[in-house]
């Protein structure tokens, strides 16, 4: 599945045109007041996993800020493909939205051939709520302390299993480019959800493991787990001590992840408006921002206008990503 330029400024232009209208707008116009009824957070991954715990904290703050009662649904599996074809299909009328990674719409569409959605066609971005990067890290008692002692004992060894939250996922990009620029045989082992991996790196199953910051932090504090390194542009403010790959002198890792709101396509407009203020309200709230904070991610809440361009931004580089790390499209 191939997306050309053309393509990507037909979407921003179309974006860009898109009017301020808020929930009261939409009922002068004679439709049906928003919202009206139960609104579903689809979240990518499992229950209880990063972005499903985000999803609850936002539903909180919707349900106060409109009074409908907000639940969160997930639908783990095939690396968020369920999730996403789940809200792809589901009524444009914004009672169902999808609170994801870039993993369901720029690296399966990149890595995929065939997909049940239309990453671009099938979905109205809302806002990207944050990004920021995920970290690699091992037991506490691994022989290693940083990335250039990793990559030195992962030479010397037959082989390493490290573990991520799915294939193809940024995590496992990142895994598989080390594999080629060190040469060492890292081995990736594909979970469904982070807390699955991580109970398997403790459990010895596993050489080494991928993780979002505010895991890592919780799990070093607890003294089970040391960071090498995070990949990404910069360092986050929770584990300040943990440098950037780029900074080891890895290079080809500053590629930031993001957690993003989408709603299915042909979602109007009125409504559309109504879900991006409600968002960025919400992202902007000292609680909410520092939730987001202590995952690792810097708090954005950007329009749909930018969301779009930081997707037009990103699908490239992560194709390129993809080619240096040797991935192969299914």
């Amino acid at each position: 599945m191939t997306y050309n330029r053309r393509h990507f400024v037909t979407t921003l232009a179309s974006l860009s045109a898109l009017p301020a209208f808020t929930p009261l707008a939409a009922h002068a116009q004679g439709t049906a007041p928003f919202p009206n009824r139960v609104i579903r957070i689809v979240p990518f991954g499992t229950g209880g996993g990063p972005i499903d715990t985000l999803a609850r904290a936002f539903a909180d703050k919707l349900q106060q800020r409109w009074g409908q009662s907000v639940i969160v649904d997930a639908k783990p599996g095939a690396s968020g493909i369920i999730a996403a074809d789940f809200v792809a299909k589901a009524a444009p009328d914004g009672h169902t939205v999808m609170f994801t990674l870039p993993l369901t719409h720029v690296n399966v569409p990149i890595l995929q051939t065939k997909l049940p959605y239309d990453p671009v066609k099938d979905f109205s971005p809302l806002s990207m709520l944050a990004s920021g990067g995920p970290m690699l890290v091992a037991r506490a008692n691994a022989p290693f302390n940083n990335l250039k002692e990793f990559v030195e004992h992962a030479k010397k060894q037959k082989t390493m299993n490290y573990g991520t939250w799915g294939t193809g996922s940024t995590a496992h990009l990142f895994g598989e480019l080390l594999k080629r620029q060190t040469g060492a045989n890292l081995v990736h082992v594909p979970y469904k959800a982070e807390a699955a991996v991580h109970n398997d790196l403790f459990g010895e199953s596993l050489d080494f493991a991928w993780a979002n910051p505010s895991t890592a932090r919780v799990q070093t504090q607890a003294g089970k787990m040391k960071v090498m390194g995070i990949a990404g542009t910069r360092r986050v403010s929770t584990m300040p001590q943990v440098p950037t790959f780029g900074e080891q002198g890895f290079q080809g890792f500053d590629i930031d992840s993001w957690i993003g709101v989408y709603a299915p396509a042909r979602t109007p407009t009125p409504i559309v408006d109504a879900w991006v203020q409600a968002l960025r309200d919400i992202t902007r709230m000292p609680d909410v921002s520092a939730r987001l904070t202590a995952f690792g991610f810097e708090p954005l809440g950007n329009t749909p206008v930018e969301f779009a361009e930081r997707y037009q931004a990103d699908y490239p580089r992560m194709a390129d990503l993809i080619k240096a790390a040797g991935v192969t499209a299914e």
